[in-house]
């Protein structure tokens, strides 16, 4: 008969307490879980677009404290709210639009031609339909939503069955939507006599509806912060963006785990792009109330957008926050190139800063995450 030791009695030794760690470990502990919050690399990446924008500041002999007390002077000053606003609602648009496809891993980077379909189904509706205002701006704007999602979504099967990554079909895919809308406003659709390629002006009926006396914001504001309300609550709230971000987290396991990685794609691909058009159906049922060549694209909202959600990591809740940093340097730089005699194009070169340092922060993590899958 086999007669087991009792715990603590003769014969057995008694298990060591753990040592406590010593100083050096536990700051060195705090360091790297510091090192690794999810904030650390986006706030870095400010920090050193800020310190960059200073250097050239310094470089052309001009003071970039001035600089940039002129950005935020132009940008938050009471007489311009109204205009900053409008622009970060629609910079808040297209960073949706970008970060509903990056909560699976996926970048969408034919925002700008999404937005200029839903500008064109918009423009159709609104000026070929007699219709009241009530029902006329709602069918302008789900129709912009349709036809720029179906568009959208065609870079899925395009993955999923044959191989060709969501970012570069987007990517080539966009040329064709804005160069197709181009033709259409320079040949079929454009106003006769007009010596810029665009639509004629709506009909009143076809105006988005103004928020009390403001001159530029209107209910695409309202839209889109309800817009990010819904996106918000799918990822947090829904089997759909539990099962998106498990997918952005390890595509593999996901499918391994009987996610449906195919329709999740097809179905981010096209909210991506309904938001894309969303926010040119806004920008075409504004002032001047038509759609005009190019208009759509030279303010830069795609871009600024982008930049956003890759500062938010695709997070619903930080998008509105990274959305109103760009949203400052854009509408601010005019503000700096008063002022300060800064060129606006500064802006343009710290949002590339930004997104230049959280690329290869994506790089860094994907190799990381390739070597610890083979290992």
């Amino acid at each position: 008969m086999n007669i087991e030791p009792v715990p603590g009695g003769p014969g057995t030794v008694a298990p060591r307490a753990p040592e406590p760690l010593s100083r050096r470990s536990r700051a060195s502990a705090l360091l790297t879980l510091a090192v690794r919050h999810p904030a650390v690399v986006p706030t870095g990446a400010v920090v050193l677009a800020v310190l960059i924008g200073a250097a050239i500041v310094l470089a052309a002999g001009l003071n970039p404290i001035s600089a940039y007390s002129a950005v935020l002077a132009g940008a938050l000053d009471l007489e311009n709210l109204d205009y900053t606003f409008s622009v970060w609602a629609l910079i808040c648009g297209m960073a949706l639009a970008a970060a509903i496809p990056l909560r699976m891993g996926e970048f969408n980077l034919g925002g700008n031609g999404q937005m200029v379909l839903g500008g064109l189904a918009a423009a159709f509706i609104a000026g070929q339909l007699d219709l009241p205002s009530i029902l006329l701006i709602p069918l302008a704007v789900v129709a912009a939503g349709v036809v720029a999602g179906a568009f959208g979504a065609i870079s899925a099967p395009l993955s999923t069955r044959y191989g060709i990554p969501i970012i570069i079909s987007t990517l080539l895919l966009s040329p064709v939507a804005v160069a197709i809308v181009s033709y259409l406003l320079r040949f079929q659709l454009g106003e006769a006599g007009s010596a810029v390629a665009q639509t004629e002006r709506f009909p009143d009926s076809a105006h988005m509806w103004a928020l009390g006396s403001l001159s530029y914001s209107n209910m695409g504001l309202i839209l889109i912060i309800v817009l990010m309300a819904l996106f918000w609550l799918v990822d947090s709230r829904s089997a759909v963006g539990f099962e998106l971000r498990v997918i952005g987290a390890n595509r593999r396991f996901a499918s391994y785990g009987g996610v449906r990685v195919g329709r999740l794609a097809f179905g981010a691909m096209a909210a991506s792009g309904a938001v894309a058009g969303v926010v040119g159906a806004i920008i075409v049922l504004s002032p001047p109330y038509r759609l005009v060549d190019g208009a759509l694209l030279s303010p830069g909202y795609t871009f600024a957008g982008l930049a956003a959600a890759l500062l938010a990591g695709g997070r619903p809740a930080f998008v509105p926050l990274t959305a109103a940093l760009f949203t400052i340097l854009q509408v601010g730089g005019g503000g700096m190139e008063r002022s300060a005699d800064v060129p606006r194009q500064l802006s343009d070169v710290l949002q590339g800063v930004v997104i230049i340092v959280l690329a290869l922060r994506t790089i860094v993590d994907s190799r990381r995450t390739g070597r610890s899958a083979t290992s």
